[in-house]
């Protein structure tokens, strides 16, 4: 059986703090760069959760709203998502991956066509994406990966999943019994904690090895 492995793609494999920081610090000013985004961070999911039949678009279009952007600048995010750059280790590191036998798949908290701009920057095939927009849900429910497994017919057993984010990804994963490996960019402390932690994609092919051999 083939072994998978699926990731989260923004905080993960593309700089998404990064992509937001410079608009955030566009909008309102370098001085409130970081209370700014602080305050995207807990605004965010919680416009998700009242719909999550809104696409990413509309999201980041009523979180800006939300945090004082003027009218003709609450698209600025989905205007920009396209150009945020992967960070530099990502491509090495998913291509070998895929030179160790493993299939990649994304699961991801956007829509199709932000994903597809995304991916054409990192340069790396994927086997198999599933976005938000297509199932009318964001992590941390569990439908992601419930879609992943029907689509895929993957073994939970030859499967783990990749992730910075221990709210969206780390904790439900955990909760699914899958197993996980943290890419832990800012240095916070675990909780809960995941199989196998590591602070870049560096070292993601051992570490995928050593949980499915």
């Amino acid at each position: 059986m083939d072994r998978w492995a699926t990731f989260d793609c923004y905080g993960t494999l593309i700089d998404w703090n990064g992509g937001i920081g410079r608009e955030l610090e566009r909008l309102f000013g370098a001085a409130r760069s970081g209370e700014s985004l602080r305050a995207y961070h807990a605004v965010e999911p919680q416009i998700q959760r009242e719909d999550p039949s809104r696409s990413y678009r509309e999201v980041m279009t009523v979180a800006l709203a939300r945090l004082g952007a003027p009218a003709g600048e609450q698209d600025a995010l989905g205007r920009s998502l396209p150009k945020w750059d992967p960070f530099p280790e990502v491509p090495a590191a998913l291509e070998d991956a895929r030179s160790h036998g493993w299939r990649l798949a994304v699961l991801s908290n956007t829509d199709g066509d932000l994903l597809e701009a995304s991916l054409e920057r990192i340069g790396v095939d994927f086997d198999l994406t599933v976005v938000a927009s297509e199932i009318g849900s964001y992590k941390p429910a569990p439908t992601h990966w419930n879609e992943f497994f029907a689509r895929s017919g993957a073994e939970s057993e030859r499967h783990v999943h990749v992730g910075a984010s221990l709210f969206h990804d780390i904790a439900p994963a955990l909760a699914l019994g899958l197993r996980t490996i943290w890419v832990n960019r800012l240095g916070e402390d675990a909780e809960p904690q995941p199989d196998v932690e590591l602070h870049s994609l560096t070292g993601l092919s051992e570490g995928l090895d050593s949980l499915v051999p």
